[in-house]
């Protein structure tokens, strides 16, 4: 059975390189999904008030 790592991964540049891209790829991605929600929420925000405000405009006196 081969002897297990127990080195730290901190103390290897390439491995703490690869660490960091990593958690930068993942703050990225929910960045990007938090954004795209944000975005749907003002879409839907925009469209709902065009259409009370055109029900308005339709049902007045």
């Amino acid at each position: 059975m081969p002897p297990e790592d127990t080195t730290d991964p901190a103390a290897d540049p390439q491995n703490a390189l690869k660490a960091q891209e990593q958690r930068r790829l993942a703050q990225e991605t929910r960045d990007e999904r938090k954004m795209w929600a944000f975005l749907a929420y003002f879409l839907f925000g925009i469209h709902f008030i065009a259409f009370v405000m055109i029900y308005a405009v339709r049902h007045a006196k």
